[in-house]
């Protein structure tokens, strides 16, 4: 690990200002501090921002949820208003890492987090999200966790985190404090396609720091879930995953939200599946028909074709257990 230095920041003023001058914030540090010992990271400054007061989870005026960017992972899924609102939070939440690093990871953190490619990981290997210009080695190397959603010549690495998948499927917003002041992002903008600059991962600005994740109302009755394919039960990351919600009144889905995770570069909202759902009574065969949407643009390599099915399999699991089948 290359040397850096470490300030506290005792409240948003000095955190900041260290942020503006260069500072990476720093809070759980399950993600940052791996990378640093990997040397794919090595930051000048560490600003350890977990002093500050962003720790709580609101239900807001119009009836939406506010979760602070400090908030646990744990925290949050085991949150009362959270688990009877959105249950797909909770859900994703709990079915992310292992119970140690929910305990010490925060929202902010999980949603920032960099992808588990291991060639982003291995600073031997060409890679342009880390160095810009070098490559990109799983476009010929074993790719089979790597993206079909979303990619570009540049990079196939995908998005990590489960919440986010969650986050993208209620429409979020992102809100933000930086030296010119408060504004918020959506869910959707805030974090980057590759692209031909695959080092850029978030619409950040420089200093700019995360203070809390907002849901928007949505139309009740709700019903949310999430489901995650995976190597193995525990502690892995998704080869695809599912997060669905549904607003069924009088037996008809009066409102669809699909999307899914493991498979793009960012989580991927399913438009398309969710038009083929909405003013339909729920079915086998609606289910089984809106999933064969769900990988029209999908764009696979060599070794991860399976990944097509996978994600159709998983969509259409999903919207049964959700939606529920006369």
């Amino acid at each position: 690990m290359y040397p850096f230095s470490y300030t506290r920041a005792s409240d948003t003023r000095s955190a900041l200002a260290a942020g503006r001058r260069g500072g990476r914030y720093i809070a759980g540090g399950t993600t940052l501090v791996d990378l640093m010992r990997e040397t794919v990271e090595r930051p000048e400054t560490l600003v350890d921002i977990s002093a500050l007061p962003l720790r709580e989870v609101t239900v807001t005026e119009r009836g939406g949820l506010r979760i602070g960017a400090l908030v646990r992972m744990a925290e949050a899924a085991a949150h009362p208003k959270v688990r009877a609102l959105y249950p797909v939070i909770s859900q994703a939440l709990e079915l992310s890492a292992s119970a140690q690093l929910r305990n010490m990871a925060t929202i902010g953190g999980n949603i920032m987090q960099r992808t588990r490619c291991t060639y982003f990981r291995d600073v031997t290997a060409a890679c342009n999200k880390r160095e810009p210009g070098s490559g990109c080695a799983a476009l010929q190397g074993f790719n089979r966790t790597h993206a079909i959603l979303g990619t570009s010549d540049q990079c196939v690495a995908t998005h990590p985190s489960d919440v986010a998948v969650a986050f993208a499927v209620l429409e979020a917003r992102v809100h933000l404090l930086g030296p010119d002041g408060a504004r918020s992002v959506a869910f959707a903008d805030f974090l980057l396609r590759p692209g031909g600059t695959p080092n850029r991962e978030q619409a950040l600005r420089q200093g700019e720091l995360i203070t809390s994740v907002e849901i928007p109302a949505h139309p009740r009755p709700l019903k949310s879930g999430y489901l995650k394919v995976r190597d193995r039960q525990s502690y892995e990351f998704a080869l695809t995953s599912a997060a669905v919600a549904l607003h069924l009144r009088g037996g008809v889905i009066h409102e669809a939200k699909v999307a899914a995770g493991g498979v793009g570069t960012v989580p991927w909202k399913l438009p398309a599946v969710e038009r083929h759902l909405i003013g339909e009574r729920p079915s086998q065969a609606l289910w089984t028909q809106a999933a064969e949407r769900a990988a029209h643009a999908a764009r696979p390599l060599e070794h991860n074709r399976f990944k097509i099915e996978l994600l159709k399999r998983t969509v259409e699991r999903q919207l049964r257990i959700v939606g529920g089948t006369p």
